[in-house]
């Protein structure tokens, strides 16, 4: 037979879940309809809101209440709250008060989570750096298993090389920082296929599984990982690339630009080349569009099509002037 408080935190769960009725809590803690009416009268006591609904399909369910009681989390749960708000601590808010209230809550949750809960987190949390939130996105969400993120930070930890199948097939890589960026995940790693530094999406990543080979660390590629990703996700991290010729100084179009949305090189002091990308070249021809800048496309042919096709459709719109 089970203590009382054990009882209440297991019937504090099922209530967190959905709505049960009373013959199936009383059937689910083995305890008599008495003993459950008295368990719930303890939890609203204790300041947890438990509704009764009555009717055929009524039961009870633990609703809102005047104030915060203390929540139950599952362990996905729990790892899944930890890793979101470090991450969001990591790249602050920018809302007055609440950085400090992420790092407070955090630090709660962390004292009371097991040991291969606080191995998981710290292993996610240490492994990855959080990119700038300064440019916005029409591109559709790459949504990643939290698994394949925790075997990755666990190899990263443990500097063991991680095998995985891609579009390009079945390799091998040594695995060095994740980058979180714009609802994605990228991975910063040396190929030993190509004997080069990738910025691998890891959405794009199958059956990634850590093997049992122990890798000497690397001189990293550069000292900043998130600037060497997002250049690269600029020059060849998208499905459509362009090349894009701006009649405007390089310096000026640097400090309109982000890294996340190109590279820019010069070519002379009034003009420079804008190499950018995205997952369309809708999202492209609107990235164009705000640089308020003149600027001839050079590649790819759809795009400078699709740019006429919208000059035609701007013309139409526009009344003549009189």
């Amino acid at each position: 037979m089970t203590s009382t408080t054990t009882r209440l935190l297991r019937l504090l769960s099922l209530l967190q879940d959905r709505t049960h009725t009373g013959r199936e809590l009383a059937e689910r803690l083995a305890v008599t309809d008495r003993t459950l009416r008295q368990d719930i009268a303890r939890l609203r006591e204790l300041g947890y809101p438990v509704h009764a609904e009555r009717g055929p399909i009524g039961g009870y369910r633990l609703g809102q209440g005047a104030t915060m009681p203390p929540l139950l989390l599952d362990d996905e749960e729990a790892v899944a709250v930890a890793v979101a708000m470090g991450l969001t601590e990591n790249g602050s808010t920018g809302v007055a008060d609440i950085d400090a209230t992420i790092t407070r809550a955090l630090a709660k949750l962390q004292r009371i989570m097991p040991k291969r809960l606080q191995h998981k987190v710290n292993a996610l949390r240490s492994s990855t750096e959080v990119g700038p939130a300064v440019t916005g996105s029409q591109e559709p969400d790459a949504p990643v298993p939290a698994e394949t993120l925790t075997t990755i930070a666990t190899a990263i930890r443990g500097t063991t090389t991680l095998r995985s199948t891609s579009p390009e097939g079945e390799r091998e890589f040594e695995p060095y920082r994740l980058i979180s960026w714009q609802r994605r995940w990228f991975l910063v790693a040396y190929s030993l296929q190509t004997h080069s530094w990738r910025a691998l999406p890891v959405a794009d990543l199958s059956q990634v599984e850590r093997t049992s080979r122990v890798f000497a660390v690397r001189a990293l590629p550069e000292a900043d990982l998130v600037a060497f990703v997002l250049r690269e996700i600029a020059s060849a991290g998208w499905k459509v690339h362009a090349r894009v010729t701006v009649l405007e100084s390089a310096d000026t179009v640097i400090a309109r630009v982000n890294p996340t949305v190109g590279v820019v090189e010069p070519l002379d002091d009034h003009s420079c080349l804008l190499l950018t990308g995205a997952d369309r070249l809708e999202t492209i021809a609107i990235y164009l569009s705000m640089l308020m800048m003149d600027f001839r496309v050079d590649d790819p042919p759809e795009l400078v099509t699709h740019l006429r096709t919208l000059a035609r459709r701007y013309a139409a719109a526009t009344p003549p002037e009189h």
